[in-house]
């Protein structure tokens, strides 16, 4: 089955870069005597003295045991493989639809990024493909037997400075994080949230659902505050042809692989770094057993893969398909080592440069 990369969906913001107040730094914010955000400055609060949570944020670090895919039921696992199988093609965000609580987990990517507005009683998250989340703060609870929903139903409440949000009511067409985790409509969160200082958010979640693990689950993401950036929104539309031509595993991809002599291989082995838009991502490229493997590092290595190494099979000497639903293209220097990378996402191409 031919795979297209191209023409799955088109993911593009609906302003250039030098759209308005990209040069504008957020105002009212602490700031060091040279002008730059000061993210260790105390968190503010607001004028009932609670902390106030109202910014721009990304996720920066991640743990927890939501990352295992051993922790849940065998037919949980197989639903992750056979995303991993499929190149991820059955992510909802790329079916451009809400991504329900992977919202949470993702990384610092244009849908990890929020928004977060904080009133007495509502605080909204905010995401760039213009869906929004409402976390009620006045008093009522969670319905016993709720409509699923794609963004479910939140309420909150402040236990000292920390956040606490409770959440049911989703419905099942969602992951839990972008290795393609599923759940049932039975799924129950808790969230807590503490801000340490004005930079800096620790967000600590608890995944109840009997259907698909039989004990929580839970992870803990460390959020950075964005200064001096905006939330520009990143419309998903939908190709007017050749989604439906969207097909193929890994295993189609192997069956179409070249064979690429060991020492063309060996000469990709190395370190690469660069940037995906704007974030610094590192790749390490390692021949195992005759076949090229990597890790990668920074940007979306968010908890998709986790710790396991992605395989590289080759369409041609210099291009080859990854496990994890991207491409990469090998350019090689006059002493016969590759010298670059390009990493190639619907987006476009981000070239990497070896560092050793």
């Amino acid at each position: 089955m031919r795979r297209r990369f191209a023409t799955l969906i088109l993911l593009a913001a609906t302003s250039p870069l030098s759209a308005q107040w990209l040069t504008l730094s957020t105002p009212d914010i602490p700031r060091t005597d040279d002008g730059e955000p000061d993210l260790s400055a105390p968190a503010p609060r607001t004028a009932e003295g609670l902390p106030d949570l109202t910014g721009l944020w990304v996720p920066a670090e991640f743990d927890g045991s939501l990352f295992d895919p051993t922790a849940v039921h065998e037919w949980a696992q197989a639903a992750v493989t056979e995303a991993e199988n499929n190149f991820y093609a059955n992510n909802p965000r790329f079916h451009c639809l809400p991504s329900g609580p992977a919202y949470l987990t993702a990384g610092r990517t244009a849908s990890g990024l929020r928004r977060i507005v904080q009133s007495p009683s509502v605080i909204a998250f905010l995401y760039s493909d213009l869906i929004y989340r409402q976390i009620f703060m006045d008093g009522r609870e969670l319905e016993p037997d709720p409509l699923p929903a794609w963004m479910g139903y939140s309420v909150g409440r402040w236990d000292g400075d920390t956040l606490v949000v409770e959440s049911n009511g989703y419905n099942d067409k969602t992951w839990l994080n972008r290795r393609g985790l599923p759940h049932t409509e039975q799924l129950r969160m808790t969230e807590r949230y503490h801000r340490s200082d004005f930079g800096h958010m620790t967000m600590e979640l608890t995944f109840e659902d009997p259907g698909t693990f039989d004990s929580p689950l839970e992870a803990e993401i460390t959020m950075e505050y964005v200064a001096d950036s905006e939330l520009l929104e990143v419309v998903c539309n939908e190709a007017s042809e050749g989604r439906s031509n969207w097909g193929g595993e890994v295993s189609d991809a192997e069956e179409v692989a070249v064979d690429v002599a060991p020492e063309i291989l060996a000469s990709y082995e190395g370190t690469y770094s660069g940037h995906w838009q704007s974030r610094p991502i590192t790749i390490e490229v390692m021949l195992v057993d005759g076949e090229l493997v990597m890790d990668r590092s920074g940007a979306e290595n968010d908890q998709r893969n986790g710790d396991k190494r992605l395989r590289l099979i080759p369409r041609s000497e210099t291009t080859f398909e990854c496990s994890c639903g991207w491409a990469y293209s090998f350019r090689v220097g006059d002493e016969g080592v590759a010298t670059e990378v390009d990493e190639i996402h619907v987006s476009g191409n981000y070239t990497l440069r070896r560092q050793q």
